[in-house]
């Protein structure tokens, strides 16, 4: 807490001192977003992870590039997959937005950091058909699975302060939501702008605007830059009172000791009906058989239980057996 002087005045010294306190505070929280840290990743045979290195996109033994929100379960994921197939030494792993993957890496040469990124990984997955569906089009893509499921959820502040009771408060002239960006975020793209319809608040919460790193509405509702596991930082940081995110992103940031909570959002709402984690090889992919070896692996029971384990939902059998990608 700053002391205020008798005078009512702050010694200039310690003003400095204070707001420096203040500015390193909010570095160190942005710092602890693990999660954009981790978005590309090579996973060695011998354990250990490389952070960064985009030019192992074009000379890994398997590549892939997947839907963000499951950064946190790559780790076990691969780990376990590399001890049954210690001949593949090296796995690199995408996992930012499967829109920004789709139209800037796979069908338009994108960059990292300043640097060019394969744009012919092994396998892509998103949280929506729809994405295979145009690579399927385009005669990249001929089969898929679908492998996982989520539902969407509030995350607020441990101790709920504005007292959110569901989705309907959103809404709500005093609250101040942040939402995953509508253009790149299949989070939102595909199913909370279909939760806000349903409910009938997507144009009061959204004024029908479709941006990023923008406020839809001035000092009310914030769009993303490029995750929705930005919103933790805005909450942390006292920017927003509630956010929509998946509900394995709340359960990762209790994991890590962050002072967030979740707010259940109910069926049909929470479009857990509607989400499944779809996954398929390119047939300009380098390494095709070990594809297939990653997709054998994760219809497996083992594989399954270790998303679980992280809160998503298990796929059926049914579900996790490859099969052509339906039409257009």
């Amino acid at each position: 807490m700053i002391k205020i002087t008798p005078t009512g005045r702050m010694p200039v010294l310690a003003m400095l001192v204070a707001l420096c306190a203040i500015l390193s505070s909010h570095a160190a929280i942005a710092a602890k977003d693990v999660g954009k840290g981790h978005d590309h990743r090579t996973f060695l045979a011998n354990g250990n992870i490389v952070y960064g290195k985009i030019n192992d996109s074009y000379s890994a033994d398997l590549v892939m590039y997947l839907a963000g929100n499951q950064f946190m379960v790559m780790k076990d994921l691969i780990g376990a997959f590399q001890k049954h197939n210690p001949d593949i030494s090296s796995v690199f792993v995408e996992t930012i937005p499967p829109g920004q993957i789709l139209k800037g890496q796979i069908l338009k040469q994108g960059k990292i950091a300043g640097q060019k990124i394969a744009q012919n990984p092994d396998l892509f997955a998103s949280v929506n058909v729809n994405h295979l569906k145009t690579l399927h089009r385009k005669k990249l893509m001929n089969d898929y699975m679908i492998y996982t499921h989520n539902k969407l959820a509030l995350e607020v502040l441990e101790g709920n302060p504005k007292h959110i009771k569901g989705p309907k408060d959103l809404a709500r002239d005093d609250v101040v939501v942040t939402l995953p960006n509508p253009l790149t975020e299949g989070i939102f793209k595909f199913y909370g702008s279909k939760m806000l319809k349903i409910l009938g608040i997507y144009e009061k919460v959204t004024d029908n605007k479709k941006c990023k790193s923008c406020w839809a509405i001035k000092g009310k509702t914030w769009f993303t830059s490029r995750h929705h596991r930005e919103t933790p930082i805005r909450l942390l940081e006292g920017k927003t009172d509630v956010g929509v995110v998946w509900t394995t992103e709340i359960i990762y940031q209790r994991q890590i000791g962050r002072k967030i909570e979740g707010i259940a959002i109910p069926a049909p709402y929470n479009m857990a009906s509607k989400v499944g984690y779809a996954i398929g090889a390119l047939k300009t992919g380098r390494n095709p058989y070990n594809a297939m070896r990653f997709l054998s692996f994760l219809g497996t029971n083992e594989a399954q239980n270790i998303y679980a384990k992280h809160g998503f939902i298990t796929a059926t059998l049914k579900q996790r057996q490859l099969k052509p990608i339906p039409g257009k």
